[in-house]
């Protein structure tokens, strides 16, 4: 059974940090490329950052670049996003997904919402 459970989401003032964890079962892990996405009310959902299966190669967002690093640990199945500086425009459901050719899976979401 495939299973991605993100973690590590709440409330945080502006200016502040988070990671997210997202961890994975009942695949491949290593044989995955991974990303994180995001979706606020009323917004289409967006890419926030990605890598590849071994972690070399790193894409974002325009909107997150030198504020979030997406990382992962494959012996531990697990995908990291570091957010620094968060903005109260952060605030949002935040997904990760696994994709390896035309396989994607989703997990159910951790909510971050930045706020004074």
């Amino acid at each position: 059974q495939v299973q991605l459970v993100e973690s590590g989401g709440g409330l945080v003032q502006p200016g502040g940090s988070l990671t997210l964890s997202c961890a994975a079962s009942g695949f491949t892990f290593s044989s995955y490329g991974m990303s994180w996405y995001r979706q606020a009310p009323g917004k289409e959902r967006e890419l926030v950052a990605a890598c590849t299966s071994g972690g070399r190669w790193t894409n974002y967002g325009d909107s997150v670049k030198g504020r979030f690093t997406i990382s992962r640990d494959n012996s531990k199945n697990t995908v990291y996003l570091q957010m620094n500086s968060l903005k109260p425009e952060d605030t949002a459901v935040y997904y990760c997904k696994a994709v390896r050719n035309f396989v994607n899976y989703w997990g159910q979401g951790t909510q971050v919402t930045v706020s004074s």
